[in-house]
């Protein structure tokens, strides 16, 4: 991540995911104040992004963005709850990031498939190579 205003961005764009089903879990508010340290956001600054919006800024590397894309999805099985909107939502996103529709359908399944939610992350960056060929 290159700069502060980017990583809030990036979190804002995760708040804004976590709420499209109309509540914010316990456990998604627990992810995204984590995900808000490992990218070294003050805290003050985390909470302030739910109060106000900001604009998206475009994630230029692929790598970030399937990175992105990843953070989003374990956002949206950590309340173990799967809501229609989110899955839509969660499509829409990656394809607006300019990610394969075909490899997200596979990570999303794949994912939905784990016993934990959650999958390697080699296997990830190989779902979004193999659909590059």
């Amino acid at each position: 991540m290159n700069t502060y205003e980017q990583k809030l961005s990036l979190l804002a764009e995760m708040i804004a995911f976590a709420i499209v089903d109309g509540k914010l879990h316990d456990r998604e508010y627990q992810f995204l104040s984590i995900v808000a340290q490992e990218l070294k956001v003050k805290s003050e600054d985390f909470k302030n992004l739910f109060h106000e919006e900001l604009k998206a800024l475009p994630i230029k590397s692929e790598q970030q963005r399937i990175q992105q894309f990843y953070r989003l999805a374990l956002l949206m099985h950590c309340d173990g709850v799967l809501h229609e909107k989110e899955v839509i939502a969660i499509k829409q996103m990656g394809v607006n990031m300019g990610l394969n529709p075909f490899a997200i359908k596979r990570i999303l399944k794949a994912m939905e498939e784990s016993p934990n939610g959650m999958i390697d992350p080699e296997m990830l960056i190989e779902i979004f190579k193999e659909q590059l060929n």
